[in-house]
């Protein structure tokens, strides 16, 4: 890649990692794995900069492709335990706000395609045109996964939990 491609490249990474690893997390529900979902694609991205005319949308594309293939695996990560865990991050400021959290645990129990048609609609603000296009079905079955999400939701909010919050 030549110095001017590199350039716009950095610049496309930095003014939309942020936005690009929410969708992710909203996506999986775990933030190192958005991360690597994120990370993923971007490297995909990276090797084919120059043919893509719409970086985002690539991206975006990319994410939910590779984590529908995860939940199609059911892919187990393993990892092996080290002897001093490094300093992790400072705490997340989306993990001190409950309602966000209770919102988060709610759409790990959906289907995931509804999961990914409630974020792309409601979290990325997307038409609806664009969420079939991305995930490769009709505005109608766009429709009747948002209408059959959130009517899960309304449900599962209802519920009474353990701990009788």
């Amino acid at each position: 890649m030549d110095p001017q491609d590199d350039e716009e490249f950095r610049r496309f990474v930095t003014g939309r990692s942020l936005a690009l690893l929410r969708t992710a997390y909203a996506l999986c529900g775990d933030r190192h794995m958005a991360e690597d979902l994120v990370q993923g694609a971007l490297a995909k991205l990276y090797r084919r900069w120059r043919k893509v005319d719409d970086p985002e949308a690539y991206v975006r594309r990319v994410i939910y492709n590779d984590q529908v293939t995860r939940w199609r695996r059911r892919l187990v990560l393993r990892e092996d335990p080290v002897g001093d865990v490094p300093e992790g991050p400072a705490p997340d400021a989306a993990d001190l706000v409950g309602d966000r959290l209770d919102v988060l645990r709610l759409l790990q129990r959906l289907a995931p395609r509804q999961r990914a048609v409630l974020v792309l609609r409601y979290y990325e603000d997307l038409p609806e045109r664009e969420i079939a296009a991305l995930l490769g079905c009709s505005t109608g079955t766009v429709r009747s996964q948002a209408h059959r999400a959130l009517a899960r939701l309304r449900a599962l909010a209802l519920e009474p939990t353990l701990d009788g919050a």
